[in-house]
């Protein structure tokens, strides 16, 4: 089950940098053998991040696509690995017959998987995707998906997009990951695409350097004054017989219920969830 609300990409030809990934607090650091590696640096790569992930499976990976040369060879090696990560992002999803792919060249070992939609064809297929039984979270993948439409890498042009994923991911009761935010020095602004992304529905943000992980957590995990607010409204639902009741001058009932007991969730409290 996937419940972080930050996740961090690390390059997997810089290894230097994977410990400096992991103390940035992130919900899960993946190691991208993908984008970030260039086609002379993938083999070192592949070798350095099935290392890591051999020695912390908590750390997860980004592999090829399954359709390419470096995807097949990514699957080969992960197959023959004595450990392998928790999780894995699949890129360039298209249908859920591509998870099926990997699940069966990894079999019983293979990890939580994590898809990115990233073109039009695979939105279309977003709900199979999302409701693979492997599936524990799928990231809208941005750069490729304003690539495809032609569009700048910006809110605006991907809103509909992002619609889209949520309400495939919300009927197959999937977390939805937002895609990265390109501005690196731009803290404002990835501040308020943060925003934007948890208010729409996204239960996580990703993040491509460490300096975003905290303002990703301070938008994405409730407050402490949020948090004892559920606590208190969920008490005063169970006190009541579970039955609509005025708490707060407001009209306390299963809908509201059920949005505080995914805060109080959010926090780890499985007690009140």
């Amino acid at each position: 089950m996937f419940t972080a609300t930050s996740l961090l990409f690390v390059p997997g030809s810089r290894p230097d940098r994977f410990a400096k990934a992991r103390a940035s607090g992130a919900g899960l650091v993946v190691i991208d053998l993908e984008d970030a590696v260039g086609p002379a640096d993938k083999d070192d790569a592949r070798a350095a991040a099935l290392e890591a992930a051999g020695a912390d499976p908590a750390y997860g990976i980004r592999i090829n696509g399954v359709a390419t040369r470096a995807g097949i060879a990514d699957l080969h090696h992960l197959a023959d690995a004595d450990r392998l990560p928790d999780a894995m992002m699949v890129p360039m999803v298209e249908d859920a017959a591509q998870l099926d792919v990997v699940a069966g060249a990894l079999g019983d070992r293979c990890p939580d998987l994590m898809p990115l939609v990233e073109t039009p064809r695979g939105l279309r297929h977003a709900l199979a995707i999302a409701s693979h039984p492997k599936v524990t979270a799928v990231m809208l993948g941005g750069a490729d998906f304003s690539g495809e439409l032609g569009v700048e890498l910006a809110w605006e042009p991907l809103l509909a997009a992002r619609q889209q994923l949520i309400l495939a991911c919300a009927e197959a009761r999937t977390p939805a990951i937002d895609a990265p935010f390109a501005a690196l020095d731009d803290d404002d602004g990835f501040a308020e695409d943060c925003r934007r992304a948890q208010a729409v529905g996204f239960a996580a943000k990703s993040a491509i350097h460490p300096r975003q992980v905290p303002i990703i957590s301070g938008i994405f995990e409730p407050s402490d004054e949020l948090y004892a607010e559920a606590v208190a409204a969920l008490a005063a639902y169970e006190e009541a017989g579970e039955k609509a009741i005025r708490y707060k001058g407001r009209m306390l009932e299963a809908p509201l219920v059920k949005n505080y007991r995914a805060i109080v969730a959010r926090k780890g409290d499985t007690a009140h969830a």
